[in-house]
């Protein structure tokens, strides 16, 4: 085990480097720690909530003829359970927005409409057109929450593509340098041992850098379009719910 970690080219480049050098592997090392942890972080909770809100979406079209009492089953249970902050699921909180902001739409419709009626016999409980543009104008609202929640720390892998490279190239550069000083001083065997440590530095770090630029690159392009798909089955499902509201209640001309 000791001669597999004596000949491992990274772990040697690492002890012969100085403290710049050193400073630099563990910068690689805590980007890459960054990368994976936020990319497998994100992973799973991307996954949780669009598992979550099918099913939420599962139990909505299957009660869908009365749009404003959708029970939801969740562990066993019926009715609304105890909210993950974690893993929201994203459908729910979107039909529960529109649902509180109908509801006081239609309370208020039928406070004012007494007078009305005793003029042109108005349905009481409707919704106007501004109506539904409000209660369009709240899932957008709603949508656009989940969606800085789902986006929350990509920044993150962004960064890491930018700064990882330009990290690694800084111990290139600076294991020309080590190099070249070690080339001029002209000391024999310690001079060779400088060169062909400031060469491994250089070589190394701009290895790690693209091992780390690479993993980022990739992860943050995956989860932004995953985002990006999910905010749009975020806006049709709105979508569905404002349609079968305004079906049911919507104030005919």
């Amino acid at each position: 085990m000791f001669f597999l970690l004596a000949s491992n080219p990274f772990l040697q480049a690492y002890t012969e480097s100085d403290l710049l050098g050193k400073l630099i592997f563990i910068g690689l090392i805590a980007l890459s720690i960054i990368t994976w942890s936020v990319f497998v972080h994100k992973l799973w909770i991307t996954r949780k909530v669009k598992k979550e809100s099918l099913t939420f979406r599962k139990a909505f079209f299957e009660q869908k003829q009365n749009p404003l009492e959708i029970h939801y089953e969740t562990n066993g249970a019926k009715g609304t359970s105890r909210p993950n902050p974690e893993c929201p699921n994203a459908f729910s909180i979107i039909y529960e927005v529109i649902k509180t902001k109908t509801n006081e739409l239609l309370d208020k419709n039928q406070k004012l409409a007494p007078q009305a009626l005793k003029k042109n016999n108005t349905q009481l409980g409707y919704l106007s057109a501004s109506d539904v543009a409000l209660l369009d104008a709240a899932a957008e609202s709603a949508i656009a929450t989940l969606t800085k929640y789902l986006d929350k720390n990509l920044y993150l892998l962004s960064t890491v593509v930018t700064l990882a490279p330009f990290l690694g190239l800084l111990g290139t550069v600076w294991g020309i340098l080590i190099t070249f000083s070690g080339m001029q001083t002209d000391m024999g065997a310690a001079s060779n041992q400088v060169v062909l440590g400031g060469l491994s530095l250089a070589l190394t770090t701009t290895v790690l850098g693209l091992v780390n630029a690479i993993p980022a690159v990739i992860s943050y392009n995956y989860l932004k379009n995953s985002v990006h798909d999910f905010d749009s089955e975020m806006s049709r499902f709105a979508n569905d719910v404002l349609s079968s509201i305004e079906l049911h209640y919507r104030k005919v001309d």
